[in-house]
């Protein structure tokens, strides 16, 4: 990279920045609080690895990771600060594979887009990301946004300045035209324009490649893409294929490239088959996915994400008049008694099961009702939790961060007022939230 030169009077200012920086650096790391030291007593522990209950446990931290997790309890080091947690269960923080932070959908959302700059959605998502945290999710990956405000809602929380779970964002999702990443379906003609790949439209391997360096030129942490149609988009059909094998193989291909898991969002059974032979991570829906799929991605290890609560919530709001347009109705209606039904064909046959819940379809703060619903679907609750720990956790691949509650990992732990093995509602009742090593929600 070329610099162009300093005038002269930045010069001297840059020289004199060079010689002071370095002192004011040591001043402040010599002045920096040792880090905080804190022992949380809890009742019980889900033990993630294994989906069982343990008994009282002490659990310490040290500033931002967890230094030892110990069985009984754990007389405080000097200095350190107790929290007794009495007869709660603490779990690892939880994780949510599939949310939309900066928006949620509602009565004026079809007009809002013509209404609502970048910045609007962005200060909408501070709101939205608090929410999801103290409802006991600490990370969670951020699946398409409009204008990639979801990735300073991301550095806005990495930094300090807002509070909010760690994010993993993957800017716009990628489709085709007229497809459910189209933002321009429904506009009248001389609105809809010819969205592009700087668009994340594309039409064509050459488009796809396109998209993906300039999602990575974005600062993007994963690749989302619409192989198939959706239920909130303005078009007709929800499970049709709307990006080709060649165009997926190449969307892959490119993301490998930078070394981009791809979350594929996917409805129909065809799009489901062509996303898994082209590599993508994951599936997202899956509402009429079928048996091969499901064979096909026991075979690939492709995860799926289930996300049953949006289905039911877009099926109980169609049966209201005027609040989807009738062929959004129509496609809600589709999907609704579909999905869980599938989710529970899914467990059975063992495909890998990530938790994820499409926020934002329905309202911020509500994610753990998810959990009731995989239960009513047929899996235990045991296995629901471990979907929103240790198996999004490797489908994130930051198991080695998050997803358990083991020495070395992030602090990221939540409580619940009894025992969600026997009642898995508690998990909507979350009243304690450490991430970091940080308490936001305390009893």
């Amino acid at each position: 990279m070329r610099l162009r030169p300093l005038p002269a009077a930045c010069a001297t200012a840059f020289v004199l920045t060079l010689t002071v920086l370095p002192r004011a650096d040591a001043a402040a790391d010599a002045a920096a609080p040792a880090p905080t030291t804190t022992v949380l007593h809890c009742g019980h522990l889900f033990d993630a690895n294994s989906g069982r209950l343990q008994g009282e446990t002490s659990i310490l931290v040290r500033g931002e990771r967890i230094a030892e997790v110990r069985a009984g309890r754990m007389d405080a080091p000097d200095g350190a600060k107790a929290i007794e947690l009495g007869q709660a269960t603490c779990l690892p923080g939880l994780i949510d594979s599939h949310v939309h932070l900066t928006d949620q959908f509602g009565p004026t959302t079809y007009s809002d887009q013509f209404r609502l700059n970048p910045a609007d959605y962005a200060i909408r998502g501070t709101v939205y990301a608090k929410r999801t945290l103290l409802a006991g999710f600490t990370t969670v990956r951020n699946v398409g946004d409009g204008h990639n405000e979801s990735i300073a809602l991301r550095n806005a929380i990495r930094s300090g300045l807002i509070d909010g779970p760690r994010i993993l964002s993957a800017g716009r999702a990628i489709g085709s035209t007229g497809g459910h990443a189209d933002e321009s379906d429904g506009y009248r003609s001389d609105l809809m324009g010819d969205p592009g790949p700087a668009d994340a439209i594309i039409n064509g391997p050459q488009d796809a490649w396109k998209a993906i360096r300039q999602h990575y030129k974005d600062g993007v942490d994963l690749i989302k893409i619409m192989p198939s149609g959706g239920v909130l988009d303005e078009s007709s059909s929800v499970d049709n294929a709307q990006l080709t094998e060649p165009e997926l193989q190449a969307l892959v291909a490119a993301a490998k490239d930078y070394g981009f898991a791809v979350a594929a969002h996917a409805h129909g059974a065809e799009a489901i088959r062509r996303a898994v032979l082209a590599g993508v991570d994951s599936i997202e829906h899956g509402t009429f996915m079928d048996a091969k799929d499901m064979q096909l991605m026991k075979q690939h290890g492709t995860w799926y994400v289930p996300t049953i609560i949006a289905g039911d919530f877009v099926g109980r709001q169609a049966k209201i008049p005027g609040v989807y347009p009738p062929q959004v109705a129509a496609k809600a209606l589709q999907v609704a008694p579909q999905i869980m039904k599938t989710a529970g064909e899914a467990y059975r046959a063992g495909v890998p099961i990530a938790f994820g819940t499409d926020a934002g379809v329905y309202p911020h703060g509500e994610n753990a009702h998810e959990f009731e619903l995989m239960v009513q679907a047929g899996m235990p609750p045991a296995f629901a939790l471990q979907a929103a720990t240790t198996h999004a956790a490797k489908l994130l691949r930051m198991d080695k961060d998050v997803g358990t509650v083991e020495a070395g990992k992030y602090a990221d732990i939540v409580a619940v007022p009894g025992d969600p093995l026997a009642d898995i509602s508690l998990m909507k009742q979350v009243d304690f939230v450490m991430k970091d090593g940080q308490v936001y929600r305390q009893p």
